[in-house]
């Protein structure tokens, strides 16, 4: 059974910084690309960030460049979404997702090229 567990969320001020966490779990995914998405109250799930399955590339949304970084760990099955400089907008549940992508130099961006995806974290800024 695949899973994908995200962790690392919580309530934090503006300005502050967290660290995310998806460990994946009943195949590797190693070779795909892994991504993040958003989804914040009344809103669609929105791209947030995604790294091919080297880590060479990686891609981020308008509003998170330069916050925003998405290491990942393939010896540890794990992907990070790094964030810095938080703002009430961040505020969200966050998605962990891995793609079928197989060996892609490319990280994906839209909802439809993922196929794995975790429960989600909270993640809520004060102002």
């Amino acid at each position: 059974q695949v899973q994908l567990v995200e962790s690392g969320g919580g309530l934090v001020q503006a300005g502050g910084s967290l660290r995310l966490s998806c460990v994946a779990s009943g195949r590797t995914f190693s070779n795909n690309a892994m991504g993040w998405f958003r989804q914040a109250p009344g809103k669609e799930r929105e791209f947030v960030a995604s790294i091919a399955w080297s880590g060479g590339n990686t891609a981020y949304a308008d509003s998170v460049q330069d916050r925003f970084t998405i290491p990942r760990d393939n010896a540890k099955s794990t992907v990070y979404l790094k964030i810095n400089s938080l703002k009430p907008d961040d505020t969200a549940v966050y998605y962990c997702t891995a793609s079928q992508l197989y060996h892609s130099a490319r990280p994906p961006r839209g909802q439809n090229e993922y196929a794995y995806w975790g429960q989600g974290t909270q993640v809520t800024v004060s102002a």
